[in-house]
This record gives structure tokens, sequence and C-alpha cells, in this order.
């Protein structure tokens, strides 16, 4: 499985995917607006990734696809800072894996990706959140050195906030 760049040939499975996931209240192509032309949606993601003309509401971030045999199985959403919202209710990190893919591995594969990319960027603690009750993610971001903080809610779902610390960077 590889983390790459949507491209202007992933467009038709990406929007299957956003529908997909959208039955989940999972937004797969963040900031996509139904009918906007993919190219346009591209350079978005490319004016993200550089920090470039962000709206106010938005910071630098990495938006990629996981690919594994020809297959787009989910992506993931890199964000090189937080804002008070990201801080207390989102994360650095925010991943998704299609249903039919789903108890493969590649959600271990993509944080684990995820997490070498932040780490590189220079983000040494990672903030990591998810649903109270979703218990696969929770095991995931525990299997990557998760600790969790504390439990807040937001929209009337309770959520874990989990910090993961760049263990090579400390041990220097």
């Amino acid at each position: 499985m590889i983390l790459r760049p949507l491209a202007l040939e992933d467009e038709a499975e990406a929007l299957i995917a956003h529908s997909e996931l959208a039955k989940d209240d999972f937004e797969f192509l963040l900031g996509y607006e139904p009918g906007m032309p993919w190219s346009n949606y591209l350079e978005q993601l490319k004016r993200e990734s550089i920090g470039l003309n962000l709206p106010e509401d938005r910071v630098q971030a990495t938006f990629l696809i996981a690919e594994d045999a020809g297959n787009l199985v989910g992506r993931s959403s890199i964000r090189h800072t937080l804002n008070d919202f990201l801080f207390n209710y989102v994360g650095h990190i925010g991943y998704g894996v299609r249903p039919e893919f789903r108890r493969r591995g590649f959600a271990s594969q993509i944080m684990t990706r995820s997490l070498n990319l932040i780490f590189e960027f220079g983000v040494n603690r990672v903030l990591m959140t998810c649903s109270d009750d979703n218990i696969g993610s929770a095991k995931i971001i525990e299997a990557h050195g998760g600790v969790l903080e504390n439990k807040v809610e937001f929209k009337g779902v309770a959520k874990r906030r989990y910090w993961i610390s760049n263990l090579s960077e400390e041990s220097k």
C-alpha cells in the first residue's frame, strides 16, 4: 500500500469513496463541494499542502489517498499545525478506509505512513482523536503509541483525545 496525492484519473473512484463514507457521516474528500470541477479540487489540495491562500478556518495540510493493487482503499489528511478547533476536536491526522477494505490492516498502514510523514514535517507530538465508541480506531491509535489525554464532547459525541510522541526525537 502507498500513500499518494490525488490525480486527475482518480476522480470517479474518489467520488464513489466519498459517497460510500458519507453514509458513515465521514467526509472522505475534505473541502470538496458537489459539482466542483475536479481540477479545481486538486488545485485546492495543492494550495493547502503548501499553505497558500488558506481560508481562515483551514491550516496547511497534506491530503493523500491510500492505494493498494490499483484500488483506492482509503485516505489520510495530515495537518501540519492545529488551530483551536483542530486542537480541541480533530487532531493532526484524520484517516478513513472504504468499507470493502476494512479489517485488512489498511488503517494501521495508513496510520504508520501518516505518522512517518508528519514526523518528517517536524511535528514531534501528534494529536489524534476518535469517537469514544470507535473501538477499532482507538486500538490503532493506541497500538501506534497513543496515550489517552482526555475525552471531550463534540456535537453530542464523546471524542477521545490521544497524543503520540516521536520516539526517535525523544531519544536524541
